[in-house]
């Protein structure tokens, strides 16, 4: 199945396939959600299946959206589709844009829109196996002190987001 993602090509926005986006280094669009409870966070590890950055600990969850999706619907989709999280309240904090290498050859370049995601009630999980191997909750402090300590573990946008944008995730 081929995934288009929204991709500027020459300033204009352009459906572009989503590996080929990562090759070229485009500048697409992208949403990152972090799910936050009792003073932690949920990080995901990504499937290992995965095809850059396998393995690697991330966010809550990220993804590309759909042609002509909203942010918002996006990120509550794919709340859904990884982890199976409904019901949540997602406030947009920021969006901001970086460039990294994700290894293999592949650049993502990215126009992010960041959500902070709660939850007045439990939450549960059903996380989907071809996305996400393993979750864990943890405090923004602590890790700020594993990203720092291993950064090799984490994908490039989380510590990118820890090192630069961390107080507007916290709110």
């Amino acid at each position: 199945m081929t995934i288009m993602i929204p991709t500027w090509v020459d300033g204009v926005l352009t459906p572009v396939e989503k590996l080929e986006a990562h090759q070229r280094g485009l500048r697409h669009k992208a949403i990152s959600v972090f799910l936050i409870e009792g003073g932690k966070t949920l990080i995901q590890r990504r499937a290992l299946g995965k095809y850059h950055t396998p393995g690697l600990w991330a966010n809550t969850c990220c993804t590309h959206p759909d042609w002509d999706e909203p942010a918002l619907n996006c990120a509550d989709r794919r709340l859904g589709e990884e982890l199976g999280i409904t019901g949540v309240t997602l406030t947009h904090v920021n969006q901001v844009e970086y460039r990294a290498d994700v290894g293999g050859g592949l650049i993502e370049h990215e126009l992010v829109d960041i959500f902070r995601a709660t939850s007045d009630a439990p939450i549960t999980m059903a996380l989907n196996p071809d996305e996400v191997m393993d979750t864990r909750w943890i405090s923004f402090e602590d890790l700020a002190a594993e990203v720092a300590a291993t950064p090799m573990i984490f994908t490039p946008w989380l510590r990118i987001y820890m090192e630069k944008h961390l107080s507007e995730i916290l709110g």
